[in-house]
């Protein structure tokens, strides 16, 4: 057992322009306590990291607040509206989405296809709708098409929109689901390891699609990964769990200089 004091004092809660709101989430597979009391805000506007030990909790977390396990107490609110147990379509449509450590591969689809999958609120998958408002539904496609093209662009992967999602690198995956789920236009995005097994010159380039998205276009992320370093350089603000619980929230600096940051990492705690 470590030294040191494990209890969050939860200084971070009650932000002012939470766009996630996660209060005393609790889940337990059988005797195991894999989110143990869990609070933490994700501000609008911000990039927020999450980080600690495997074992951690991390993606049970995301799992958690994304709709993807149901929690056995705690609440989880997005835009002010509680979501907690809803299916992940019902918690997209109020403006989360979150990614996966391996990106799914759409069989049978391009890139192209793959990325229109991604729109929300479709017209055209109305039947009423596509005899009643056809032209409305027409012009919905082709906005949803400038936009995947628009974002293809933009993460320099335009050139493969023709092309098979099973036909893409590991890398080209990871940019294809950074794209895809811009398409839903999200209040808070989720990213679950962006950059693990990928080459260090595109981790670089996905450190700076997400700066540059989040500083000139205001998107909301909440990332875990691995690779520290990536981390400490792109959040302002970092959440460490251990243990199924938040040990401490706070600036790159002061989390990296944390003893009990240190220890948990170690294996003390």
């Amino acid at each position: 057992m470590s030294s040191y004091d494990l209890t969050y004092d939860g200084a971070h809660l009650n932000k002012e322009n939470a766009v996630l709101e996660v209060r005393n989430i609790k889940k337990s597979f059988g005797g195991l306590v894999a989110a143990d009391d869990v609070s933490l805000d994700v501000e609008s506007g911000t990039i927020t990291g999450i980080i600690g030990p495997n074992g951690a909790g991390k993606s049970t977390l995301f799992n958690l607040i994304s709709g993807f396990y149901e929690p056995d107490a705690g609440s989880v609110v997005v835009n002010g509206t509680e979501v907690t147990g809803r299916q992940p379509n019902q918690i997209v449509q109020e403006g989360l989405l979150r990614t996966f450590q391996t990106p799914r591969r759409l069989e049978s689809m391009t890139v192209r296809e793959a990325m229109l999958t991604g729109a929300q609120s479709q017209l055209g998958e109305s039947i009423p709708q596509l005899f009643l408002s056809g032209s409305d539904v027409t012009e919905q496609e082709r906005e949803n098409l400038h936009r995947a093209s628009e974002l293809l662009d933009f993460f320099e992967i335009d050139h493969l929109a023709n092309e098979p999602t099973t036909s893409l690198s590991g890398g080209q995956m990871k940019l294809l689901a950074l794209a895809r789920a811009l398409m839903a236009e999200p209040d808070v995005l989720l990213l679950d390891e962006p950059v693990a097994g990928i080459n260090p010159v595109l981790v670089n380039e996905i450190a700076s699609f997400i700066r540059e998205l989040n500083e000139e276009q205001g998107y909301t992320f909440f990332i875990i990964e691995h690779d520290i370093d990536f981390l400490m350089e792109l959040a302002e603000d970092v959440i460490v769990l251990n243990r199924g619980r938040v040990l401490l929230e706070g600036n790159p600096r002061t989390v990296q200089s944390d003893e009990r940051v240190i220890e948990a990492y170690l294996g003390g705690a």
